[in-house]
């Protein structure tokens, strides 16, 4: 028995030992030098983060796979993996890059290899994966100034899921004998995202702590700029879809993440504010919230837009909107600001997040008032426009001085994720908000649901119906940019952009949508109001007082007004940004009014507006809107621009 327990183990070493073997002889790696090099770039406009060029020395010599992980290899370790081979037609084949992999993933499969071999396998820092991209070049690709290849098929720019052939060593590769280090997939990298930090670095591993972990080298569907060898990325580690994999490094050091991480205080007040409720009717002189700051440590880029609202326990508001030179560029951020307890003017506005080269489109801010907790909902994207957004969330507890790390809430890179500000908090906790249903102007919207306080959330949605006329049905709200407001019965009324519906007189008014069973299926109708178009988004809340309020646009700038598109009010034409209350939910509208004290302005609205006149009988002719009231009874709305101020007693005068 003794000499069968002997040789069973010797059999099983043996086994072991060819495991170990295969395992070795299936990743092929090319021995990088020691050396050094100057890392980064210019480091102008969207590519600031790639300044300052500084000399890093690569003490030891390293050993890396000559092509991203394939999923062969990456399914000895996770054979569940095998299920997602061909999602959205991507990356179907043994020799294809292995991409749906976190962060996390990536670095559970270099333990485990580790492991198996008795080697020590991990993902290349930053500066060893561009040292290594570069092979000695300066130029923006190993091989010259131009993508170093002639097949560009891989890299035509989608804003859909359009499968290419993702087989590793397909092309030449660079002097170090690495393919791929342009282009085919992003790959993960070891280091937090942070800011260069100048002069010589030794063997630098990046923060010991941060919000994004670094990719590198493009994917296809991309522009070829961000193939780039100085070109930096970053993704939340926990994120994973069909752009990103891997590939892993062999070296005996272990690399010391050893620069700190720091975060920002704003000196926010943190004393609770005592709201006093004014009974008089008010509107205040409008404000620009939109600041940019005289020396800013990152770009503000010159297209700010798409903005929410909410006001803050200390008495603060606090605004969010995204910055960027393109809605389609990857270069998008999201930039906050502050209007103080009693100031009337708004803080400087200041970077509050940007995923390293995603597109972010779509921000939603809302108030728990038992709680005090200030959440935000954001779209994710993948790479640029936004078509394919996954949804991430921040909160904070002490009125916007800190916030959490941004954190996925809703993996899935796809339609029916772009945030629409206006989130809903139901009495029994669930909270609501609305998406659009896709990118182009008649695709609707859907409902995002979260049950769990924000944790996670699901979609409600359906089939687009063929039509939307009065009296149809179908599984999304009429219109993109929905604003949707709870009913006293429990059921939901929306309004929204597009999918317009003709009324009794065949007139195209603003599409009304019902919903019965919580956002499942919706009843549509043709509303009083006249339809909105490019550049223009209601916004509706329900008051304090009780009322609904609604605003929005009585024509599109670029469309010549009809009057019957326009207020009438005595005998007036009026025209631009109104208001309009609802005492009986929805039913009636008796209060409509622009939104002017009768002050002639000449005023800037920013984004898709541009200057405008305001007048009484002129207000904003399109903008963005975002709503909040404050617990003193003030309405809030915020344009792409300007922040306006004013109560219902004001709206009733």
């Amino acid at each position: 028995m003794r000499n069968i327990f002997i040789i069973s183990i010797l059999l099983f070493s043996c086994f072991s030992l060819l495991g170990q073997d295969k395992h070795a002889r299936e990743i092929q790696f090319v021995e990088i030098p020691a050396g050094i090099f100057y890392m980064g770039g210019y480091g102008t406009g969207k590519n600031y983060d790639e300044a300052p060029v500084h000399e890093v020395v690569v003490s030891r010599p390293f050993r890396m796979s000559i092509t991203e992980i394939t999923n062969a290899q990456y399914e000895e370790f996770a054979p569940s993996h095998r299920d997602l081979r061909g999602k959205y037609g991507f990356s179907s084949g043994d020799d294809e890059a292995v991409v749906f992999v976190s962060w996390y993933d990536a670095m559970a499969y270099c333990r485990w290899l580790s492991d198996i071999t008795g080697k020590n396998y991990r993902l290349p820092t930053e500066a060893e994966w561009e040292y290594a991209c570069r092979a000695g070049s300066y130029m923006n690709y190993s091989s010259g100034d131009s993508f170093p290849v002639t097949d560009h098929k891989n890299q035509n720019e989608h804003h859909s899921f359009v499968p290419v052939d993702l087989t590793v060593a397909q092309f030449a590769p660079n002097g170090f004998g690495l393919y791929d280090m342009h282009g085919n997939v992003e790959e993960w990298c070891l280091d937090w995202y942070g800011p260069y930090i100048p002069g010589t670095q030794i063997d630098p591993a990046g923060y010991s702590d941060g919000l994004y972990k670094v990719t590198r080298g493009g994917s296809h569907s991309t522009p070829v700029e961000y193939l780039r060898s100085s070109n930096r990325m970053g993704m939340i580690p926990e994120d994973k879809h069909f752009l990103t994999g891997f590939r892993i490094v062999e070296s005996d050091m272990s690399p010391v993440n050893f620069i700190p991480y720091g975060a920002v205080s704003y000196g926010v007040s943190q004393h609770k504010a005592i709201w006093n409720e004014c009974d008089n009717p008010v509107f205040m002189e409008p404000l620009e919230y939109v600041i940019p700051p005289e020396i800013p440590d990152v770009p503000m880029y010159r297209h700010n837009h798409c903005p929410s609202v909410t006001w803050c326990p200390n008495g603060d508001l606090l605004a969010v909107w995204f910055s960027t030179e393109s809605e389609f560029g990857r270069e998008m951020a999201i930039w906050h600001s502050r209007l103080r307890y009693g100031q009337q003017q708004w803080d400087e506005a200041s970077l509050l997040c940007s995923v390293p080269d995603r597109n972010m489109t779509g921000s939603s801010l809302t108030t728990d008032p038992e709680s005090g907790q200030i959440y935000l909902l954001n779209g994710l994207e993948a790479g640029g426009w936004w078509r394919n957004l996954a949804l991430m969330k921040m909160t904070t507890e002490d009125n916007g001085s800190t916030w959490s790390r941004p954190e996925i809430v809703a993996s899935e890179h796809a339609p029916g994720h772009q945030v629409i500000s206006g989130m809903l908090r139901l009495e029994n906790g669930v909270l609501l908000n609305a998406c659009d249903a896709g990118p182009d102007n008649n695709e609707g919207s859907v409902l995002q649901i979260s049950r769990d306080n924000g944790l996670s959330w699901e979609s409600i949605s359906g089939s687009r119906p063929e039509e939307f006329v009065a009296g149809g049905s179908g599984n999304v709200i009429a219109g993109i940019h929905a604003a949707v407001v709870q009913l006293k019965d429990g059921s939901l009324m929306a309004f929204g952009r597009g999918n317009d519906i003709k009324d009794r007189n065949g007139e195209a008014k603003m599409p009304m949508s019902i919903s019965n069973d919580m956002g499942k299926t919706w009843t549509y109708y043709p509303s009083i109001f006249p339809p909105v178009s490019g550049g223009q988004r209601c916004s509706m809340i329900r008051l304090r007082e009780g009322p609904i309020l609604l605003v929005s646009f009585t024509h599109h700038p670029l469309r010549v007004p009809k009057d019957k598109d326009r207020m009438n009010i005595d005998g007036i034409v009026k025209s631009g940004l109104f208001a309009a209350v609802s005492y009986d939910e929805g039913k009636t509208w008796p209060v409509i009014k622009l939104i002017s004290d009768g002050q002639y302005r000449f005023m800037d609205g920013g984004a898709w507006t541009g200057h405008f006149e305001m007048d009484k009988n002129r207000a904003e002719p399109r903008g963005y809107m975002a709503m909040t009231q404050s617990p003193d009874g003030i309405i809030h709305l915020l344009s792409s621009k300007n922040h306006y101020r004013f109560n219902l007693e004001w709206l009733e005068q």
